[in-house]
Formats: structure tokens, C-alpha cells, sequence
């Protein structure tokens, strides 16, 4: 089994931190099958939001890891307390915060315009 190596640094304010080495343990994926991955994940996070919208739109009930228990169909709600591991789908949470932040409104659209 391969070990992961460590390095102990320091910041700017002299604090220290490890970084930790485990490309041994991480599978890197380009080119094609790596912009399918992106689009799978963004039709992921879209179509969690698309069946929130509209007349006919349905709630969602959230779960927090403690057992909060959240229902709601408001997309900023439901971007706010996703857990996304992918990293575009990372970047569409960060922008519908980003418009909600800024604006207040649209957090659903900017995302929820994603085509299957």
C-alpha cells in the first residue's frame, strides 16, 4: 500500500498547515469522458431545481447530516444546503449563492437553465 506523504508549511501570518500528497489514491479523467462528467453534473444539480419550479412544481425535503429536517421549493434554499462533490457542480452552487448574494433573486434560473 502506498503512503501518503506530508509536508508541513506555513502561511503568511505563520500558522502552520500540512498538505497532504495522495495523487497515488486520485484517478485523473480528461478529454472526453472528462466533459461528460462535467455535464452530467450540471444536469444533476439543474434537474434537482427544475422540478421545484413552475405551477406544478414539488417541494423538497432536506436533511441535514444532524437530522434537521428542511421542506422547502425555493431554489435558494435548496442550493444552499446541497452537499456537491463535483467540482462544476460546485461552481453552480457558488454562482446561484453569487446571484442570490448580489441580487436577491434568480438563484434558480441561473441555474435551472441547463438543458438536458
Amino acid at each position: 500500500m502506498a503512503q501518503a506523504s506530508a509536508q508541513l508549511l506555513f502561511d503568511e501570518s505563520g500558522q502552520p498547515f500540512i498538505v497532504m500528497r495522495e495523487q497515488e489514491n486520485q484517478k485523473r479523467i480528461t478529454g472526453v469522458e472528462a466533459v461528460k462528467s462535467h455535464i452530467l453534473a450540471a444536469r444533476a444539480v439543474a434537474n434537482t431545481l427544475r422540478t421545484s419550479l413552475g405551477p406544478r412544481g414539488l417541494d423538497k425535503m432536506l436533511v441535514s447530516p444532524d437530522g434537521d429536517v428542511t421542506i422547502t421549493n425555493d431554489g435558494a434554499t435548496i442550493m444552499e444546503k446541497m452537499d456537491v462533490q463535483h467540482h462544476v457542480a460546485k461552481l453552480m452552487v457558488e454562482l446561484s449563492k453569487s446571484q442570490d448574494h448580489e441580487i436577491g433573486d434568480g438563484t434558480t434560473g441561473v441555474v435551472g437553465t441547463v438543458r438536458p
